[in-house]
């Protein structure tokens, strides 16, 4: 393919997600940022706001939204909070060739899941049967040639990921899954928020979202999917002092007598295929995947408790969002799945 051929939009492009997929895709050979709407920020110099991306934007702008801004391009990626993507994915539809939904309005396909974990109705029901879920390593099959791709969001990838194999194989009991994950403040996006200002985060960790955190429905729908019956998660996630990263300790009682050995087995078989995992008998750190699309995954068997840990991280601006989506799309265009992404992080 033609270096560069591939027109792509940035909708919500002043969000960290947003500059992020900036950052990727510069060094993307085939996919080139025509268009990037910022409403926030409509106006300003895309480098005022985020210096690193001068090299890449030069005096660029960021523009106010509007369906023909993007109207004929061949992919667009939306960066928006919760709640608003379902408004702007309608209008694009039939408009640009594929669309990536980076945030949260497409991922469930029981639309009376909405109200219940995100508090709203959903205002565009008919589409969700027809939104591909973007967790490549668990979908890859369904992505060639979709139109509408909502990709997973950070959380439930860390967790997802690390939890399916042990579901798939049936090694875990799944109606009691718990899940502790702790998540950089990039996490929460750009915009100022009374919790995530600098005294309130530094020296500091907390739990939050507290039995009703709204990625726990997605969690269970993929681990439903990958399983022979419904699972149900206790999940709970915690802000600690980092910029990004998430680290994700997964618990479930097990269903027969294994090993670690051979729970690290069943994980590196399942992902055998899956070129941005790494399975490994050491803990993983976030540190070691920063700035890559990589999940490093281990195990461990603890015959006391009758249980297995599982832990998974991953750079939740990387896998858990932008990287996701240019993976998305490689997979949705054609492309091969590692096109323009790294498996190595920045290291220190």
């Amino acid at each position: 393919m033609e270096s560069g051929s591939i027109r792509a939009g940035i909708v919500g492009a002043s969000g960290y997600t947003g500059a992020e997929l900036f950052r990727l895709l510069d060094v993307h050979p085939a996919i080139t940022v025509e268009a990037a709407s910022g409403s926030s920020q409509a106006g300003q110099p895309i480098a005022d706001l985020y210096p690193n991306l001068a090299p890449v934007v030069g005096d660029r702008v960021y523009d106010e939204y509007s369906v023909e801004l993007f109207d004929g391009l061949d992919v667009v990626f939306i960066g928006l909070p919760h709640g608003l993507s379902m408004d702007v994915v309608p209008e694009l539809i039939g408009r640009v060739g594929l669309i990536i939904d980076m945030g949260s309005d497409f991922r469930l396909k029981d639309p009376d899941l909405y109200p219940v974990w995100y508090g709203a109705e959903h205002t565009n029901p008919e589409l969700l049967a027809g939104a591909v879920y973007g967790l490549p390593e668990l979908y890859r099959a369904t992505l060639p040639g979709a139109e509408l791709v909502a990709a997973t969001g950070c959380n439930a990838a860390a967790s997802s990921l690390t939890l399916a194999p042990l579901v798939a194989s049936g090694l875990i009991e799944t109606d009691d899954i718990v899940i502790n994950l702790i998540t950089g403040v990039s996490g929460a996006g750009r915009p100022p928020k009374t919790n995530t200002t600098f005294c309130t985060v530094d020296e500091n960790a907390t739990a939050y979202g507290l039995l009703n955190h709204r990625h726990t429905p997605e969690i269970e729908q993929t681990l439903t999917d990958v399983g022979t019956g419904p699972a149900t998660v206790l999940f709970t996630p915690h802000l600690v002092p980092m910029n990004r990263g998430i680290l994700a300790s997964c618990y479930g009682r097990l269903t027969r007598s294994c090993s670690t050995e051979d729970v690290l087995a069943i994980l590196s078989e399942f992902y055998a295929d899956s070129p941005f995992v790494l399975v490994d008998e050491r803990s993983p750190s976030t540190k070691s995947v920063q700035g890559s699309n990589s999940v490093h995954l281990t195990a461990r068997v603890d015959p006391r408790t009758n249980r297995v840990l599982g832990i998974g991280v991953l750079d939740n601006l990387v896998k858990g969002a932008s990287g996701m989506a240019v993976q998305c799309a490689n997979l949705a265009l054609g492309l091969p799945e590692t096109t323009g992404l790294s498996k190595v992080g920045m290291y220190p």
